[in-house]
């Protein structure tokens, strides 16, 4: 008997590799000799690091610049020559001194900085996980540490953030490292916002990120003069590409400058991971993340984990910190059944600091009603 166990991260609990470690020790001791295979997913943001190094990739330490500046350790994942770089583990909102939002001057000048190890180290296939940006500066911080140069009408280089963009007047790309020509750039991204407007960047973004609407408006008229200098230098007008506005127009940045292409998070994820290959002989999948909720049915993890399962034929239930979701809103997602760890500890905070006993007590629900006689009746139904 075979289980294939694929969540992703209980964010603030667990991450995505604990969870399948407790799952698949519920599993064990309630049916013994059962086979479980481990594969923690993440959709493209927080955790699209770990997902790769659990599933073998080897880790490659980097120093870059955290979103306001500091130093931050941080790292690439890399097999083969593809690299895997996480824009959340370097500047993402969790890189933030003291969680302090800068919404007006947090760049993404070290995810740049992870793209340009990975291609001094000789990798030609770069795959970015884009989600949990704690800036709006466009991508232009990325650009910078790749070699380009954003200049004023003076010539002379602007600085960090966003607000800076309103200074924007060119694009120098003279200096791009020379290996982007010879790489592919896939960008993991789950959202259709364009960079500019009322369902832009910094509208619809700024303010998780701290921005007050004084400071949205200024974001986006800063993120149209860097669009225009964008297009000046480059020839591409991307601004209302669906995509452009991920993470706070890092995604208008890869697209425009760099050549990349978008693809969602979930389904770049799996095939990172080897999730389809686990799935010959399964009896059973499991899936999960911290809340089942409307997210989750608009390209989330547990969404596309289901998703595939049901493709191969593969029955899915889902594990989870909390469900506000009904069976049937669940059932057309693939997801037959959903265990949350609210039925057997109903206070969250309890909760979130047992997720790891209560998981492996809520495996044992899941063999009884999936692995079980029981659930040979159910199945044959």
């Amino acid at each position: 008997m075979r289980v294939v166990v694929a969540p992703d991260k209980f964010k603030g609990s667990l991450t995505a590799a604990q969870v399948a470690e407790r799952v698949a020790a519920g599993l064990a001791r309630a049916v013994p000799g059962v086979e479980v295979v481990q594969v923690p997913v993440a959709d493209g943001g927080d955790g699209t690091l770990e997902a790769a190094l659990a599933a073998g990739y080897r880790r490659v330490p980097v120093r870059a610049e955290g979103p306001t500046g500091e130093p931050v350790d941080t790292a690439f994942a890399e097999r083969g020559g593809l690299a895997v770089v996480e824009l959340a583990d370097v500047s993402g909102l969790g890189r933030l001194p003291g969680g302090r939002l800068a919404a007006r001057t947090a760049s993404s000048y070290g995810t740049g900085q992870l793209i340009r190890a990975a291609l001094d180290a000789g990798c030609r296939r770069i795959v970015l996980g884009i989600g949990g940006s704690a800036s709006t500066d466009g991508g232009a911080g990325l650009v910078q540490a790749l070699g380009g140069r954003v200049l004023d009408a003076r010539g002379e280089e602007l600085g960090r953030g966003g607000a800076s963009l309103a200074a924007a007047a060119s694009l120098d790309l003279a200096g791009l490292h020379p290996a982007l020509g010879q790489a592919e750039l896939v960008v993991a991204s789950d959202v259709d916002n364009p960079l500019l407007g009322p369902r832009g960047a910094a509208a619809v973004y700024g303010p998780q990120k701290g921005a007050s609407p004084a400071d949205v408006a200024e974001l986006d008229a800063a993120l149209g003069r860097w669009a225009a200098a964008v297009q000046r230098a480059t020839g591409i007008d991307a601004a209302g590409t669906p995509g452009a506005g991920a993470a706070g127009g890092v995604g208008f940045a890869a697209l425009a400058v760099l050549g990349a292409r978008l693809q969602p998070g979930i389904d770049l994820v799996l095939d990172l991971v080897g999730f389809r290959e686990a799935l010959p002989g399964a009896r059973l999948v499991i899936c999960g993340e911290g809340s089942l909720d409307a997210q989750t049915l608009h390209g989330k993890a547990p969404a596309g984990v289901a998703a595939a399962a049901r493709a191969a034929g593969i029955p899915a239930v889902a594990v989870a910190g909390r469900s506000l979701l009904t069976q049937a809103e669940l059932e057309p997602a693939g997801i037959l059944a959903a265990y949350p760890l609210s039925d057997l500890e109903p206070d969250p905070a309890r909760s979130m600091a047992e997720a790891g006993p209560l998981l492996e007590r809520l495996a044992a629900r899941v063999a009884h009603d999936w692995l079980t006689d029981k659930a040979k009746e159910m199945t044959s139904r």
